[in-house]
């Protein structure tokens, strides 16, 4: 009655999930992403120093129209960017980086895929763009660049070995320039000028900021994080979306998180991609992440930015020269470990979120990044990667199989011990601790292998799911990303049947390769010992079914480590606890004489 019990309770909790999951995709569709038109005015800040009356993105621009500026930008001119690694433009109406698409990364794994859209236009259906600028002190009403002001280029494209100067003349004796470079990769640098042509000092703050008008679509993963980030006083800051709207509504202007430093970083970044500032390491300056509401639209807007803490004061015929590195591209691991080394940027590599196993998660990356140099394909990689991780537990495996073994061989000792003591349970226990000892069995060594190797199997679909590296990696037949659950589903016959079961649970999405995870998974349990109580036994024959659903939604390359696992322990056991059962005994037939 018992199993029967347990096992109509699992059937319906089954029946209910994916009936629950049916429900909420089909009438309860999630919501697209809130999309805002560029958030132009900042509004005041909260300044480090006591004089700063605006943030970030003002740019003195108070009476500027946002959707006036907007439109300006979208029709204007524009400085075009061509590199090995990335194309896109500038807009001269506001000096705004607002175009970034990636050379070598395309959406999905089809030939004909777009690029992957790194900053997207302020007239886009995802604006995030990248701007610089200069912001009075209070009393000061010095004309400053804003975002409706066209700028000069030097040159029509910047590349990495023609940088670019913009300049604007404010007509009363001040000039500001920008200059800006670009390294072969994802790097960008800018170094702002302020010539002073009038007669008396001026007084400016300089910022940088990173800003995304719209709330985008969320991983929803408790292994990965999205979002603002930075390092700030050499410290990793992760401010998610949420906690920055939540304690930006509570802030006046704002300011959800706000803190002084020397040196840092601070963006906001995507599963595989990170637009960040890097200010000169050894500027004091302050650091913030914002929630700004705006009039246009429903008002998401997100914001990093830095600002000189104390604002520079520039003599007369002097020019000032502010510098700031800009990243935006992917984040392949060693382009920030060489950027984190070239240009002292603390933690950098903390960009990829290798999480809180990061003493073993990115060795293991850097292992398999390897095997792929040599091997030429990921799955491969991974494939050897795992015979590495069973030779070096094998005095461990060796141990627990063989006290597997001696239990197997125990059995029928332990069966009669019940059928003698059926009455008394504690006699019962009493006696097989005592044959556990006699025979030198540990029970519990069969869980030590599986147990040592969950960091390693956690830290593994660590690298496979957020590294870059992994992503679009194809490994052969049906599976063309490593990075991606295997695309195939026995539900429709394997795609014969044009029909997507997962329409109505994400359950329903079995491909061959979690299949063929549970065989080898019933394999490997038919050689352990069955457990003592039927019961047991009995949910132990349905591990494989559970895993074999649980598994289906990971990444492929993680289902292909835990198959080739699988089967590699079969191997294992099969030889360590034949040697231990020792050699066979025949059996002598006697003629009749």
């Amino acid at each position: 009655m018992d199993q029967k019990r347990i096992f109509m309770a699992l059937a319906i909790s089954a029946v209910i999930l994916i009936a629950f999951q049916f429900i909420e995709t089909k009438f309860f569709p999630a919501p697209p992403p809130a999309v805002v038109a560029s958030q132009i005015q900042a509004g005041a800040a909260n300044a480090p120093a006591a004089d700063a009356a605006n943030a970030p993105g003002t740019g003195g621009g108070a009476n500027a129209s946002a959707a006036a500026a907007v439109t300006a930008a979208a029709n204007g001119p524009r400085l075009t960017i061509d590199t090995p690694n990335i194309q896109g433009s500038l807009a001269l109406t506001g000096a705004v980086l607002d175009d970034v698409q990636l050379k070598a990364y395309h959406e999905t794994t089809a030939k004909n895929s777009p690029l992957v859209q790194i900053l997207g236009r302020r007239n886009s259906t995802t604006p995030f763009y990248t701007q610089f600028g200069w912001t009075n002190p209070a009393g000061s009403n010095i004309a400053l660049p804003t975002d409706s002001t066209v700028w000069s280029a030097s040159a029509n494209v910047l590349t990495p070995d023609a940088p670019v100067t913009l300049s604007w003349d404010n007509g009363a004796g001040v000039i500001f320039q920008q200059v800006l470079s670009v390294d072969d990769k994802f790097m960008f640098s800018v170094t702002q000028h302020v010539i002073n042509h009038t007669n008396a000092p001026i007084k400016l703050y300089d910022w940088g900021r990173v800003a995304r008008d719209y709330l985008p679509i969320e991983q929803k993963s408790y292994i990965l994080y999205d979002g603002p980030l930075g390092v700030i006083n050499g410290t990793l800051k992760q401010i998610s979306y949420e906690s920055t709207k939540s304690d930006g509504t509570h802030s006046a202007d704002g300011t959800a998180y706000s803190e002084t430093s020397n040196g840092g970083w601070l963006g906001i970044t995507d599963k595989y991609w990170l637009t960040a500032l890097i200010p000169s390491q050894d500027t004091n300056l302050n650091g913030a992440v914002r929630y700004l509401p705006t009039t246009l639209g429903d008002g998401h807007a997100y914001q990093t930015d830095f600002i000189s803490n104390a604002p520079e004061t520039i003599a007369p015929g002097a020019t000032s020269a502010d510098s700031m590195q800009l990243f935006t591209g992917a984040k392949v691991v060693k382009t920030l470990d060489a950027y984190e080394a070239q240009y002292h940027i603390p933690s950098f590599d903390h960009a990829v979120d290798f999480g809180h196993l990061y003493l073993i998660t990115k060795p293991i990356f850097f292992c398999l990044d390897w095997l792929n140099s040599q091997i030429g394909n990921f799955g491969l990689a991974i494939m050897v990667f795992t015979v590495g991780v069973k030779a070096l537990f094998f005095p461990l495996a060796s141990y627990s199989y063989r006290s597997m073994g001696k239990m197997k061989a125990a059995a029928p000792k332990i069966k009669a011990l019940k059928e003698m003591y059926k009455d008394d349970n504690t006699k019962i226990q009493q006696e097989t601790m005592a044959l556990y000892k006699a025979e030198k069995i540990n029970p519990a060594s069969g869980c030590l292998p599986m147990l040592v190797q969950i960091p390693v199997f956690f830290a593994l679909y660590k690298v496979i799911y957020i590294t870059i590296e992994m992503r679009q990696a194809p490994f052969y037949g049906w599976i063309h990303d490593l990075s991606a659950p295997d695309p195939t589903n026995i539900f429709n016959l394997f795609g014969l049947i044009p029909f997507d079961p997962t329409v109505f649970s994400p359950y329903l999405g079995l491909g061959a390769l979690p299949i063929i995870m549970g065989f080898t998974m019933f394999l490997q349990q038919k050689l352990n010992p069955a457990p003592p109580d039927p019961v047991q036994a009995r949910m132990f024959q349905f591990m494989p079914i559970i895993f074999t659903f649980m598994l289906a939604r990971f990444p492929a390359g993680l289902v292909l480590y835990w198959t080739w696992n699988n089967l590699l322990s079969v191997g294992q056991q099969w030889l360590i606890m034949r040697r231990a059962a020792g050699p066979k005994t025949t059996k002598t037939v006697l003629a009749k004489t």
